[in-house]
């Protein structure tokens, strides 16, 4: 059943290369990549339940064994992980059949959307670092393509910026392994687990700890490395802006968490309870701040992806079994909401042809079904009871007064009532007030786009109402990842 683990890296990579020769057929392409997108959900899921069975299970690539040889990991968080990623990867991709140009469809949107999967699966199942650099830069190369792709003047100047941040991240990263290789002497994480414990995280390894931080901090987004982010996510299709804003960040907290609950644990006061939780707090406010001062429609929610992403790193810094389940809650919370807000803010320049809000308004008319779509996701992501919002914050904030973090968690409930503000400030523009639309406006169908958008929106009501049971898994993989030996002992077979 291990050699199962592969198929989210290799199933995505040969639909990526079949697609490229079908690039003059954008009928065959739709119809090849869809069937593909909603077998990777039913194959996703099929390990999700695995890896629940079973707890942790490993491939060994070509019988080499651990550490020596390159080693696939898959426990319930990366199953976790791999699942909700084929699902957002599936609503994105339906949603860009009816919103992207043929223009992006002959320049091979699809196969990179494919070869973006691979990295993006990649990085979650890997078991040592220097395959997570690999993978990461294949899916970095693959959003620089579909970042540009259509070549508007825009698009290339601040594709430009998303690029030079990512090579210099590049390069700390290729450091910061080469660094750690030479104190330790291997990249697999798991034997890096155990090195690091056996000499007790000095210094120098506590300094490349601080150095891996800023690698996936600048690619999640994090305080004071989030700069690029709002006016990149802001230029291409709301397709590829929903999967860009819903997974990528993503995938940067994943590798902050895996490395820090894993390797870099032994200096929680230095590491976690201060670098991580101030990294946080900062995130949080300035990201929210950025949101309430705009009146762009994606800009709001680009900027929200920066405050977000603030709760996920508190819940680590916090460094509690409660407060990384809600991390994870909030994850799976926030991939769902945040990628249906783009797609919905998608549908709503379908219609309208801008996504400045002063420039709308009274969209409930004659949009109903999009209105209360959007005013769903926008009070989960605010926070509001009884959605998902509510009880992955909760958590949290929780274990933050719990454990003595006034400030931190001060300022994760002011952050939410600013989430909310701006969210209504949306709403109010938007969806409510005097009708501008034009008669055309008013009659045009978005039906075909609200479908892929529905499973999003009901996620996030499903993940309120069934808080408990979900918070109990979330609960299980907490427990399982910040108990290294499970991990170690399932790689090294100890």
């Amino acid at each position: 059943m291990s050699n199962l683990i592969i198929l989210p890296i290799i199933f995505p990579f040969i639909i990526g290369a079949v697609l490229i020769f079908f690039s003059k057929s954008s009928r065959a392409q739709r119809i090849i990549s869809g069937i593909s997108a909603l077998l990777m959900v039913g194959i996703s899921a099929y390990l999700a339940v695995l890896a629940f069975q079973q707890d942790t299970v490993i491939l060994e690539s070509g019988d080499w064994v651990a550490p020596y040889g390159i080693i696939l990991v898959l426990d319930n968080l990366a199953a976790l992980m791999v699942l909700i990623t084929s699902i957002l990867a599936a609503s994105c991709l339906f949603f860009a059949f009816g919103t992207i140009s043929k223009k992006r469809e002959k320049y091979y949107f699809y196969p990179f959307y494919f070869f973006l999967i691979v990295g993006v699966n990649g990085a979650f199942l890997t078991g040592d670092i220097f395959n997570l650099f690999v993978f990461f830069e294949v899916m970095l190369l693959a959003s620089y393509v579909l970042i540009v792709n259509g070549g508007s003047k825009y698009q290339l100047r601040e594709s430009f910026k998303y690029v030079i941040l990512n090579i210099f991240g590049s390069a700390l990263f290729i450091m910061a392994i080469a660094w750690i290789y030479s104190v330790t002497g291997t990249v697999n994480m798991a034997h890096l687990s155990e090195r690091v414990a056996e000499i007790n995280q000095p210094g120098i390894v506590t300094v490349i700890a601080v150095m891996f931080f800023i690698v996936f901090g600048a690619k999640g987004a994090l305080f004071p490395l989030y700069f690029w982010l709002p006016k990149s996510y802001y230029g291409p299709p709301a397709a590829l802006a929903a999967l860009f804003g819903g997974l990528l960040t993503k995938v940067g907290i994943y590798a902050i968490i895996r490395m820090f609950t894993l390797v870099f644990y032994h200096e929680p006061l230095f590491t976690h309870k201060g670098i991580i939780v101030t990294a946080a707090g900062f995130t949080m406010l300035l990201g929210v701040l950025g949101a309430v001062s705009q009146f762009d429609f994606k800009r709001i929610l680009s900027y929200h992806i920066i405050s977000q992403v603030g709760y996920m790193v508190m819940g680590l810094g916090i460094f509690t079994p409660l407060a990384v389940a809600g991390a994870i809650y909030y994850i799976v919370h926030h991939m769902f909401v945040k990628t249906a807000l783009f797609l919905l803010a998608g549908a709503t320049e379908k219609i309208t042809g801008t996504t400045d809000i002063k420039a709308m308004g009274g969209l409930i008319k004659s949009q109903p079904v999009l209105t209360w779509s959007f005013f769903i996701a926008a009070i989960s992501l605010a926070g509001i009871p009884p959605l998902s919002g509510f009880f992955s914050k909760f958590p949290i904030i929780l274990a933050g007064f719990q454990e003595g973090q006034w400030v931190i968690s001060a300022v994760a409930l002011l952050v939410g009532l600013l989430t909310l503000i701006s969210m209504m400030k949306i709403f109010g523009y938007v969806f409510w007030g005097e009708n501008k639309l034009t008669e055309r406006q008013n009659n045009m169908s978005v039906t075909n786009l609200l479908i892929p958008i529905a499973p999003l929106v009901a996620f996030s009501i499903i993940l309120g109402f069934a808080a408990e049971p979900i918070f109990t898994y979330s609960l299980h993989i907490a427990e399982q990842i910040l108990e290294p030996s499970n991990y170690v002992n399932a790689v090294l077979k100890e």
